[in-house]
């Protein structure tokens, strides 16, 4: 083999190599770590009707389903997707994107699309989370999070579940009752993100730096 084919072939390979680890996100998973900001600014953004400050305050986790749509469901053709972040030594850490499968739970509020926020509130839960697949309101506890500042007046029962979840639709931002939905990591979203594949147990507490592209979530995460 002469060294004109043998040059040409190691900068086919030395391309190739390249190509692979300049891999970046996909224009949807880029629009949904900014969907999923957006959704966080804008519910933390309105003092009295937002999370109560004390409850975001102890939450090991937080999870934004952005733009959950109705006929994803009835039809059977995507699922809800969105970002999860848990804290390390009090510090929110590296995200991963999630996806989230349910029917018509959602939509009792009246809206054809809604925004889920889930906080995980503590350990148990947090540990529960990071399987491979979580069943909610069977393998973690979960109920409709109180909304204002009055956070004390909700009951017993709210208190103690593992996840409080909200919901956002047509302007109205209140607890919902998620109990019966399936989260999971979004593999191929997270090797897309990460540049290999790797758990969303792994990223979530090795205390990893958070990829530049998730910014805007992080951001958003520590106002």
């Amino acid at each position: 083999m002469n060294r004109t084919v043998i040059g040409a072939m190691a900068l086919l390979v030395a391309g190739t190599v390249g190509i692979r680890a300049q891999a970046q996100l996909s224009s949807q998973e880029a629009d949904r770590i900014r969907a999923s900001a957006d959704v966080l600014t804008d519910v933390r953004g309105e003092p009295d009707k937002d999370i109560p400050r004390d409850l975001w305050k102890k939450a090991q986790c937080v999870v934004v389903i952005p733009g959950l749509k109705k006929a994803a469901f009835v039809f059977g053709g995507e699922y809800g997707k969105g970002m999860m972040s848990c804290r390390n030594e009090g510090e929110f850490g590296a995200p991963v994107f999630m996806e989230i499968e349910k029917g018509s739970w959602g939509f009792q509020i009246g809206g054809e699309s809604i925004d889920l926020v889930l906080l995980v509130m503590n350990p148990s839960g947090m540990k529960k989370m990071l399987g491979d697949k979580t069943s909610l309101g069977a393998d973690v506890s979960v109920a409709a999070g109180p909304v204002g500042r009055n956070a004390a007046a909700s009951t017993d029962a709210r208190m103690n579940a593992e996840i409080l979840s909200y919901s956002r639709a047509q302007g109205l931002f209140a607890g919902i009752d998620v109990s019966g939905g399936v989260l999971r990591p979004d593999v191929d979203a997270n090797r897309d993100l990460y540049g290999h594949e790797v758990s969303a147990r792994t990223v979530l507490s090795d205390g990893r730096k958070a990829p530049e592209a998730t910014e805007p979530f992080m951001t958003a995460l520590r106002r």
